[in-house]
């Protein structure tokens, strides 16, 4: 796949098997025809997207649908009516042998379905996924393995079916720890964010925070905050004209360079490069470019597009 297809208006699609998942990543521009996204899956919206229409177990929604926020669908599928702006979007589908093995019916393996929701965990997920269609770059089986695992995990903890409730894995934290820390890296992305600060929301020590954070999102705490930060610039620089050494320090690099470095290694491309050609603001994420160390199997015809209506 060419590198700018999801910059230059063309659709970006991709889909990559793991052990124990398999994910679709796609950028799709803006579209009247409606695209639907599969049962039993977890996703997670990269874009922002406003008074956007979803159809499932025949209801209509409309919601504004913040970039990051996840959404978790059961045996349902959900049709999308149609996308204003472009879409960036990542959705997981488990192993069906996995979410039986953690609980679930075993006949029928389905997940709570949970729309416009804001997990730390699914983010982080979806991030060292989405990195993977996006940028090629390595993630090893045994690295996949241990993200299903733990992706699977949480999701018998945080959204069970029928009144079967899961218990937290040891040496992970809980859901509303995990919370507090999202919402607080959010609030303070232009500031300083330490260790300790975050340990001390979790009272926990420094060093074990910093292991039982990791154990549960897959990424140690400098990195989640380091995505956050790399994904707000991201939405901010395609939706804004806001000079680059301006976003930069809007979400806490003060070093400029270091900024343009990250966000190449991160994206593929430098924040400059998601400047619309023509000097016209969009909505959505530039993205591109597909993992080229596994098989990259065509999308379906009417890939599903990871959007979350509150």
């Amino acid at each position: 796949m060419a590198r700018d297809n999801g910059w230059r208006g063309r659709p970006a699609r991709s889909a990559l098997e793991w052990p124990g998942m398999r994910s679709h990543y796609a950028w799709l521009p803006p579209h009247a025809d409606a695209s639907t996204t599969g049962a039993h899956q977890v996703g997670v919206s990269f874009s922002a997207h406003t008074g956007q229409e979803r159809r499932a177990g025949g209801r209509t929604v409309r919601g504004d649908i913040p970039p990051g926020t996840a959404f978790i669908t059961g045996p349902e599928a959900i049709s999308w009516l149609g996308v204003a702006e472009p879409t960036e979007a990542l959705e997981i589908y488990p192993d069906p042998g996995l979410l039986a093995g953690v609980g679930f019916d075993t006949g029928r393996p389905s997940i709570e379905p949970a729309a416009g929701v804001h997990d730390g965990v699914v983010f982080a997920v979806a991030s060292l996924l989405k990195r993977a269609h996006v940028t090629g770059a390595e993630l090893s089986d045994i690295e996949a393995s241990t993200l299903s695992h733990r992706l699977v995990e949480h999701l018998g903890h945080v959204y069970p079916t029928g009144d079967r409730f899961g218990a937290a894995p040891a040496g992970t934290l809980g859901p509303a720890t995990v919370d507090r820390i999202v919402q607080y890296v959010h609030a303070h992305l232009a500031g300083p964010i330490t260790l300790d600060r975050l340990a001390a929301l979790a009272t926990l020590s420094p060093y074990h925070f910093a292991r039982a954070f990791k154990s549960t999102t897959g990424m140690p705490p400098h990195r989640f905050v380091t995505t956050i930060r790399l994904e707000t610039a991201k939405v901010t620089l395609v939706s804004s004209r806001r000079p680059v050494t301006e976003v930069a320090h809007a979400v806490g690099f003060g070093n400029v360079s270091h900024f343009r470095r990250l966000f190449h290694r991160e994206f593929g491309l430098r924040p400059s490069q998601l400047r619309p050609p023509h000097g016209r603001p969009q909505h959505g994420a530039a993205q591109h470019g597909a993992a080229q160390h596994r098989k990259n199997r065509p999308f379906p015809p009417a890939p599903g597009c990871v959007t979350v209506p509150r």
